[in-house]
């Protein structure tokens, strides 16, 4: 196997791992209400606990990789996420599966930083390959909805089994992860010990100073705001335009498997053809044609792949900015790091904005008012992100100036 494919392979598993531990839940979540007596408050942890770790997790990405070295920092957060989610397999008390949530939550947060790091270390053209890791992440989504009641089924009805299974993927992943990690044991890269030496003495840090880094930040919370909302809340709403429950759940999955084919293809259009800011304005108007259509006398299935196109385009391009606008292996994790934390405790606001305004309303449109609101603000923000770089910084040198 070729050291590329071997390098692909290792990034679509890792990055596949990151979300069927959250969105395998969804679909079973009033038989684990049931089973484990937990109240509609505690549920909801179950999948905003994870994004909430994303969020608060994601700068210790720099200090752990520092520490272990990036390919071995990622390998051990693969086992705490196979870890967690096979212990559901025990699962009796809701403390025990909130406990499994948490900890797979930490694990996703530092991890996917350190993919971007990844990405930047290892391939000579990363804005391309961001297209693999988004991909992925939108896969294991996919995967994680759409078979967990059919697992369900097959193991002898076990919910607990059914999201215990995920934990398959964490087992192939490590298949490739331990290999990186030998050779670097083994076989140290000099240039790159050097590096991360620098990073280390020097604290190489969050750019907390640098305003590009936070209007990277703000883009990408209001990307995933954007996207947390529509996965949240795109069902319900469908019902209220007086379609089945059925038929809103497969709105759903094609708003989803819109995403895998745009979320693959884009980094590629964008890394050949470049001029971003077009690209990404473009994401933002197919989401904002898919809002106003949610408003009208629409059909949903229309609607939805507007959305689709939008969110499944917003996504990577939100993961390659950071690697784009850094020097190197470490200063990407390091931006990485800032926009995802930020960013995912921002968006985990999101489904909650939208339902207490429909809550106060009675009715959706207001909500939907509200979201075309922060796609508009979300353009003004592309505006400005554009075309422009950050100038690199010299390896060794702190990334927060």
């Amino acid at each position: 196997m070729s050291r590329f494919i071997f390098l692909i392979m290792a990034l679509f598993l890792a990055s596949l791992n990151l979300r069927p531990v959250i969105t395998s839940v969804s679909p079973l979540l009033g038989t684990i209400q049931d089973t484990l007596g937990m109240n509609g408050s505690a549920a909801s942890l179950l999948t905003s606990l994870p994004v909430l770790c994303m969020g608060f997790f994601a700068p210790a990405a720099v200090k752990l990789s520092n520490r272990w070295s990036l390919e071995r920092t990622i390998t051990y957060c693969l086992l705490l996420i196979g870890a967690a989610t096979a212990a559901r397999y025990v699962v009796n008390s809701a403390w025990l599966m909130l406990a499994t949530a948490f900890l797979a939550g930490v694990g996703i947060a530092v991890i996917g930083p350190l993919l971007s790091g990844f990405i930047k270390k290892n391939f000579s053209n990363p804005s391309a390959i961001v297209g693999v890791y988004s991909m992925a992440l939108v896969i294991g989504a996919a995967l994680g909805s759409a078979f967990s009641v059919p697992l369900q089924n097959t193991l002898n009805h076990s919910w607990q089994a059914s999201v215990a299974s995920w934990s398959a993927l964490a087992v192939i992943a490590l298949c490739f992860w331990w290999r990186p990690v030998r050779k670097t044991a083994n076989t140290a890269d000099p240039a790159a010990a050097s590096v991360s030496s620098l990073a280390e003495n020097k604290g190489l840090k969050l750019p907390l100073n640098n305003k590009r880094a936070w209007l990277l930040t703000c883009f990408f919370g209001l990307m995933a705001f954007m996207f947390y909302s529509l996965t949240a809340w795109l069902p319900p709403i469908v019902e209220e335009m007086g379609y089945d429950k059925h038929t809103a759940g497969m709105i759903l999955t094609l708003f989803t498997l819109v995403q895998i084919p745009v979320s693959f293809l884009l980094p590629i259009l964008v890394s050949r053809f470049q001029h971003r800011v077009v690209w990404l304005i473009g994401c933002s108007m197919m989401e904002l044609v898919g809002l106003v259509l949610l408003q009208l006398p629409v059909t949903p299935w229309l609607t939805c792949i507007f959305l689709g196109i939008g969110a499944g385009g917003l996504f990577p391009m939100a993961l390659m900015l950071p690697i784009d606008e850094s020097a190197n292996m470490e200063e990407a994790s390091a931006l990485s790091a800032m926009t995802q934390s930020g960013g995912y405790i921002f968006a985990s606001l999101g489904p909650l904005c939208v339902g207490l305004i429909h809550d106060n309303t009675g009715s959706f449109p207001p909500a939907l008012l509200g979201l075309t609101g922060v796609v508009v603000i979300m353009m003004g923000i592309q505006f400005k992100i554009g075309n422009r770089k950050i100038k690199p910084i010299p390896s060794g040198e702190k990334i927060s100036g």
